[in-house]
């Protein structure tokens, strides 16, 4: 069976988008798998799903997959994709906001121009229980490694927050240190958070202005992560840090994340761009 596929990315934080609105849609691990496969497949960083909407308030669902076939709560960079796919497709028009279903919850998005979408997040959520972290409290350090090893006794500070899926926020001074390429895994699969978690290292260069690397679970370092954006700038909000309006840039762009504090949903900006559009041909995924 084959199965056709948008290819999209969001500052460069990569995607195939797949049309599964029809009745007999169905996607199982091993061939998100396979599809994600850089080298034998398409290669993804989340595969998205376009599906019919489960909260009659939404217009459509989409689902979140990552590249070893775990399923994500929330995806900044995604849903932009997801509204410019719509567009595309003839499903929304220029100025509209829709309200879409995620894993999550209901998000709204507007339609700014043809590739460049706002989205609420919601408001972020600081209780360490929703990033499912057995700690008390909003910043928090954890000794990484064990002795012997590479990170034994090593401390991170870093603050808990939830934009839908779980983030752990880690001030920086240099994102170039080469510490950050053990400190990054070693966080993101650290046995406190019980569904693993999204490390974000955030260097400060201004108060309206932020420099970030991500290592996303299920997925490892992207070009870009937009609820990661998020929650940088949440957590410096939280501490007084950053203004209610603040660019975030990482490796593959810059977002606008706006935030008035709480009691307030949060506002992402960004990009969204069209790759290639292509057929998936089945194969037998036991070679």
């Amino acid at each position: 069976m084959s199965l056709r596929f948008t290819k999209m990315h969001g500052l460069g934080n990569d995607f195939v988008v797949i049309d599964g609105r029809a009745p007999d849609f169905e996607l199982d691990v091993a061939r998100v798998r396979a599809i994600g496969d850089r080298y034998r497949g398409v290669g993804f960083d989340q595969l998205l799903t376009i599906e019919p909407a489960r909260d009659p308030s939404c217009a459509f669902y989409y689902g979140i997959w990552n590249t070893d076939g775990s399923l994500a709560g929330q995806c900044g960079n995604g849903v932009r994709c997801v509204a410019a796919w719509l567009y595309r497709a003839g499903l929304m028009s220029m100025g509209d906001e829709a309200r879409l279903e995620s894993p999550s919850g209901p998000v709204s998005v507007k339609l700014l121009t043809a590739t460049r979408v706002s989205v609420d997040m919601g408001e972020p959520d600081f209780d360490p229980k929703a990033s499912h972290f057995d700690g008390g409290a909003p910043t928090i350090g954890v000794t990484l490694g064990q002795s012997p090893g590479p990170l034994a006794g090593t401390v991170v500070e870093f603050g808990v927050v939830s934009m839908g899926n779980p983030h752990a926020v880690v001030t920086v001074d240099d994102l170039r240190d080469p510490m950050l390429e053990t400190v990054g895994p070693a966080l993101t699969t650290h046995p406190r958070f019980a569904d693993g978690v999204n490390a974000g290292f955030v260097h400060k260069l201004a108060r309206d202005h932020l420099q970030l690397r991500v290592h996303e679970r299920g997925a490892g370092w992207t070009q870009a992560c937009g609820t990661g954006a998020c929650a940088a700038m949440a957590v410096l909000h939280q501490r007084g840090e950053v203004d209610d309006s603040v660019q975030v840039d990482l490796p593959g762009g810059s977002l606008r994340i706006d935030w008035a504090g709480p009691g307030h949903t949060l506002w992402m900006t960004g990009p969204a761009t069209f790759v290639f559009e292509g057929e998936w041909l089945d194969m037998d995924l036991s070679d």
